[in-house]
């Protein structure tokens, strides 16, 4: 991966902090970043040294999203494909033994919303905003956004956030369940890092098997994404809407 999009790590005692610095594109998402992310929640998961992983983002960005300037799909197949080697990433952070913070400052749009939501609790700066946005550019959400946010906030909710990319701050996040904790702003890696050392002091097995419990269901989900999402990407309003955004101007669906 190159200079200019990679993950640094840090140990603070036995919780790992992951840092997605991407600075030119606002720590987005794309194959090499999420590729880093995977390794490195991987190694930690076999490294009996870390006992908790906090995820967060370089220069006051949690992450701005999908790279979609990196997002060139030809078939469906190869939709599918990409969205299964993204599924691994999803996998790791649900079903893995070690608990994962996000904490998270500024934007956490689209996929990075994706992350916080993917990781067991979730803190926010006061003045961290959370959006989904994916229909902006033709496509649906994913990296189990699907799956994950109804069971923080609800369907209902869900729905509302996912068709009308309502931005969520902080102090609302809380109150729906979509943020577990609130910081200060600047904060939120220090309280993440509170969070994340409790958890480390705690016995491991009992909360590697109560996340096993509550991410049943999720291969399903995680498969009927991959052959959705696929689909989306060889279709005409999604490369109208990627060439949009690119071009900064609004898109115009057709429907095809």
């Amino acid at each position: 991966m190159s200079e200019a999009a990679r993950v640094r790590e840090e140990m603070d005692g036995n919780v790992l902090i992951l840092t997605i610095d991407y600075p030119s594109r606002k720590n987005a998402i794309g194959p090499g970043v999420r590729q880093a992310l995977e390794e490195a929640i991987e190694r930690a998961h076999d490294d009996k040294a870390v006992r908790a992983i906090v995820i967060t983002g370089a220069g006051g960005t949690f992450c701005a999203g999908g790279d979609i300037s990196n997002m060139n799909v030809g078939t469906a197949l190869d939709g599918r494909d990409r969205m299964r080697r993204t599924h691994r990433l999803v996998r790791l952070m649900a079903r893995g033994a070690k608990p994962l913070v996000a904490a998270v400052e500024g934007w956490a749009a689209g996929a990075g919303m994706a992350v916080a939501c993917a990781c067991d609790t979730v803190v926010a700066a006061e003045d961290a905003r959370f959006v989904a946005g994916f229909h902006k550019i033709g496509l649906m959400s994913d990296m189990g956004l699907p799956y994950f946010l109804p069971r923080r906030v609800g369907v209902g909710r869900a729905r509302r956030i996912l068709f009308y990319h309502e931005v969520t701050g902080a102090a609302e996040g809380e109150r729906i369940g979509l943020v577990d904790f609130v910081a200060p702003p600047g904060k939120a890696l220090e309280v993440a890092l509170e969070k994340a050392r409790f958890l480390a002091a705690e016995a491991a097995g009992p909360i590697e098997l109560t996340k096993k419990i509550l991410s049943e269901g999720l291969d399903e989900a995680l498969a009927d994404e991959a052959t959705f999402q696929g689909l989306l990407f060889t279709t005409r309003d999604f490369q109208e809407g990627r060439a949009a955004f690119l071009e900064k101007r609004k898109p115009n669906f057709a429907g095809g």
